[in-house]
C-alpha cells in the first residue's frame, strides 16, 4: 500500500491545489477577517478579496486585522496587509469596490475555483449568487446573527439556490401610523430618522413628518374614508410646505424647531378628534416650561451612559444641542448639501435619540436609552467575535470538500445557541435540490406580478419590482406584444422618457408578457402581469405565488445526480429594500442526523427533539425557507440586521 503523503495536516494532492488554485473572498469584516486569516494558514496561497466599506472605530472589538490607526481605511487593503504579515508568501489582491460593480461580470468569476461569501447585507449576496450561478462557479455562504450562524454551499444544478424560496421582506409602518398615533418605541425611532433626513438630508415625499390629514381613520363614513385614502396616497389633501425649506426660513433655530415639531404639531394633532376617542390623547412639550425647572434631570438605569434614560428636560437640552451641531456640519459642506444619516455618527445619533425620546413622552410611552434606539434605529444585532471565528472556520472546511471534488459531501451547517438535546451546538443538514419554481435557478425563470397598470409608473417597475424585489442591477425590458417595444433599457438616456409614463401607456394591460434581460447577471426572467384594482393600500405590487412550490425530496436513488436546472444561491443581495436582509434563512435542526433540511424532510428525530427557526441574520425576522414553518410569529417581525 501506498504510504498517504501529507503536507502539514493535507493530503499532499490537496494541499497542491489549495496553492495553486485562485478564490475570491467576498467581505473584509467580522467574518471576512477571519475567514482571510484561515485560508492564508490553511495553505490557499491565490486570494483575491474585495469590500466597499472603510474601518470604522466600532468594528475593531472583533474585526482583529484591524487597529485603531486603521480607522477610515480600506477594510480589503489594509485586511490583505495585516494577512501579509504573517504569511508574506500569499499573493493577495484586495479590491476597495462594490462586487456589483459591472466590472466584477461573469468572465471575472470565471477566473476563480471558488467564491466565498462573508457579506452583511441581501443584495450583494443576491447578486453574488447569481454571478456563480451565471459562471457555474460553487458559492460557500455564510452569516452570522449574535451567536447564531450558518454555513451553505450552492452549486448549479446540485444544490437549491439562495432564491429558492422567498425571503421575510423588511416590517414597514403605515404612513398615518408614524405622523399620527405611534404606538410604540419603533414608530418613534423611526419618525425621527424621517425627520432627521428631512431637516438635513435627501427629502423624501414617503418620509413625511408633519401630521397627516388624509388619515383614513379620521373619517366614520365608508365612502370618505376611502377618499381620504387615496388622497394620503397622493398628497394629503393639502399642498405640504417643505420641512427643509422652513427649517432653513428659521436659521435652524432649535426653540423653533422644538416647538412646532412638539406643541404646534401635536396641538394640530389633538384637533382630529376621532383619533382620540379609543386612545390616550399626546400630550404637547412646550420649551419655556422645562426650561423653567430648576430640579436635577431626572436619570434612570444603571451602567454605561448610553445605557442611562434622561429626563424630558435632559432630552429637550440634548435635542438643542444636536440641532446646533448638525446645523453647523451642514454649513460647512456648503449651499444644498446634505448629511446622510449614521447610526455611528454621534450628532446624529444623539438628534434621534432625543426627537425619539420627546415624542415617546408625548404619546405616554416609557423612554428608551440611546443604547436601546441605536440598535432599534440602526437595525443591529450584536455581533459575536467567536461565532464569527466558528463560523469562518466552517467555510474552509467546505471549501477542502469543494476542491477535494467531494461537492456531494458538503453540507448546510447551523451554528446554535444552545446544545441540542444530542448535546450538539454544530447541526448539519443534507443541501436541497434546487426548486422548480425558482425565478432565479429554474430552465426558464418565470414570475407573475399583481399591479395596476393604471397607477404604476415604468419607474416604480424598475426600481421596485426588478431592481429592489427581484435583484436586478441593470434589467432591459421588452414587452411581448408582437414589435418587440423596448420599455427599459439599461443604457443611459434611451428611454428615461419612459420613466415617468405608466404601464398601460405602452399597451400593456391584464395578461401582457415582459421579457426582462440583466445582461451584467446573465439572467433572464420572464413577468407575467395581471392587472388589479384591489390592491390594499401603500401596496403597489404582489407576487403571486411568492413562495415556490418545494422540489420533491429526492429518493435515495436518486440523491447525487445533478439537477439540470437548478443552482443553489444562499446569499441575500443588499439591494431588496424588502427585505432586508435578512442574512440568511436558516433551520434549526436539534439532531445531527444528515437529513435534506427541505420542507418534505420526515422529521425522525429522538424524543424531546424539536425544530426552531434561526432569525434571519439580515432582517432577524425569521425564514420562510420551509413550508411548514412559513407562517412567522409575531415575535418574528422584528426589523433588525446582523453586523456581519
Amino acid at each position: 500500500m501506498v504510504p498517504l503523503q501529507l503536507v502539514g495536516s493535507l493530503r499532499k494532492e490537496l494541499a497542491d491545489s489549495l496553492s495553486t488554485c485562485r478564490v475570491l473572498v467576498v467581505g473584509a469584516g467580522g467574518i471576512g477577517c477571519e475567514l482571510l486569516k484561515n485560508v492564508v494558514l490553511t495553505g490557499f496561497k491565490n486570494i483575491e478579496v474585495i469590500d466597499l466599506d472603510v474601518i470604522d472605530v466600532s468594528n475593531l472589538n472583533r474585526q482583529f486585522l484591524f487597529q485603531k490607526k486603521h480607522v477610515g481605511k480600506s477594510k480589503a487593503q489594509v485586511a490583505k496587509e495585516s494577512v501579509l504579515q504573517f504569511c508574506p508568501t500569499a499573493n493577495i489582491t484586495a479590491y476597495h469596490d462594490s462586487i456589483m460593480n459591472p466590472d466584477y461580470n461573469v468572465e471575472f468569476f470565471r477566473n476563480f475555483m471558488l467564491v466565498m461569501n462573508a457579506l452583511d447585507n441581501r443584495a450583494a449576496r443576491n447578486h453574488v449568487n447569481r454571478m456563480c450561478l451565471a459562471a457555474d462557479i460553487p458559492l460557500i455562504e455564510s452569516g452570522t446573527a449574535g451567536y447564531l450562524g450558518q454555513v451553505t454551499v450552492i452549486k448549479k444544478g446540485l444544490t437549491e439556490c439562495y432564491e429558492c424560496q422567498p425571503k421575510p421582506t423588511q416590517k414597514t409602518f403605515p404612513g398615518c401610523t408614524i405622523r399620527n398615533t405611534p404606538s410604540e418605541p419603533i414608530h418613534c425611532i423611526v419618525w425621527a430618522k424621517y425627520l432627521f433626513n428631512q431637516l438635513f438630508g435627501e427629502e423624501d415625499a414617503d418620509q413625511e413628518v408633519s401630521p397627516d390629514t388624509a388619515d383614513p381613520e379620521l373619517s366614520w363614513n365608508p365612502a370618505d374614508t376611502e377618499a381620504r385614502a387615496t388622497a394620503s396616497d397622493q398628497d394629503g389633501d393639502i399642498k405640504r410646505v417643505s420641512t427643509k425649506e422652513w427649517a432653513r426660513s428659521t436659521g435652524y433655530d432649535p426653540v423653533k424647531l422644538f416647538n412646532k415639531l412638539f406643541k404646534d404639531d401635536i396641538q394640530y394633532l389633538l384637533t382630529m378628534d376621532k383619533l382620540w376617542k379609543k386612545r390616550k390623547a399626546p400630550l404637547p412639550l412646550d420649551w419655556l416650561e422645562h426650561q423653567k425647572l430648576t430640579c436635577p434631570q431626572r436619570v434612570t438605569g444603571t451602567g454605561l451612559k448610553d445605557q442611562q434614560v434622561l429626563g424630558v428636560a435632559g432630552y429637550c437640552q440634548l435635542f438643542s444641542r444636536s440641532v446646533e451641531t448638525l446645523r453647523s456640519m451642514l454649513a460647512d459642506k456648503g449651499d444644498g448639501a446634505e448629511l446622510v444619516w449614521d447610526k455611528d455618527d454621534p450628532p446624529a445619533m444623539d438628534f434621534v435619540t432625543a426627537a425619539a425620546n420627546l415624542r415617546m413622552y408625548i404619546f405616554s410611552m416609557n423612554m428608551k436609552s440611546r443604547f436601546d434606539i441605536k440598535s432599534m434605529a440602526g437595525n443591529i444585532i450584536p455581533a459575536i467575535a467567536t461565532t464569527n471565528a466558528v463560523i469562518a472556520g466552517l467555510i474552509v472546511l467546505e471549501a477542502l470538500k469543494i476542491l477535494s471534488g467531494d461537492v456531494e459531501q458538503c453540507r448546510t451547517i447551523f451554528l446554535n445557541k444552545q446544545p441540542n438535546p444530542r448535546k450538539k451546538l454544530l447541526v448539519p443538514c443534507a443541501l436541497d435540490p434546487p426548486s422548480a419554481n425558482c425565478y432565479v435557478c429554474a430552465s426558464k425563470p418565470e414570475v407573475t406580478v399583481k399591479l395596476n397598470v393604471h397607477k404604476t409608473l415604468v419607474l416604480a417597475l424598475q426600481d421596485k419590482i426588478l431592481k429592489e424585489k427581484f435583484g436586478m442591477v441593470a434589467p432591459d425590458v421588452q414587452i411581448e406584444d408582437g414589435k418587440g417595444t423596448i420599455l427599459i433599457s439599461s443604457e443611459e438616456g434611451e428611454t428615461e422618457a419612459n420613466n415617468c409614463k405608466f404601464l398601460s401607456d405602452f399597451g400593456i394591460r391584464n395578461g401582457s408578457r415582459l421579457q426582462v434581460d440583466d445582461f451584467l447577471q446573465d439572467y433572464t426572467l420572464l413577468v407575467n402581469v395581471i392587472h388589479s384594482e384591489d390592491l390594499e393600500k401603500d401596496v403597489e405590487f404582489e407576487l403571486v405565488g411568492d413562495a415556490p412550490d418545494k422540489a420533491p425530496t429526492p429518493t435515495r436513488s436518486q440523491e447525487g445526480k445533478n439537477v439540470t436546472n437548478g443552482n443553489k444561491e444562499s446569499a441575500e443581495p443588499s439591494t431588496s429594500s424588502k427585505a432586508p436582509a435578512e442574512q440568511n434563512d436558516v433551520l434549526l435542526v436539534d439532531s445531527d442526523e444528515e437529513e435534506p433540511s427541505s420542507s418534505t424532510m420526515a422529521v425522525r428525530m429522538e424524543s424531546g427533539g424539536h425544530k426552531r427557526k434561526l432569525h434571519d441574520a439580515e432582517t432577524g425576522e425569521a425564514s420562510a425557507k420551509r413550508q411548514h414553518l412559513s407562517q412567522p410569529s409575531a415575535d418574528d417581525d422584528i426589523d433588525i440586521i446582523a453586523l456581519d
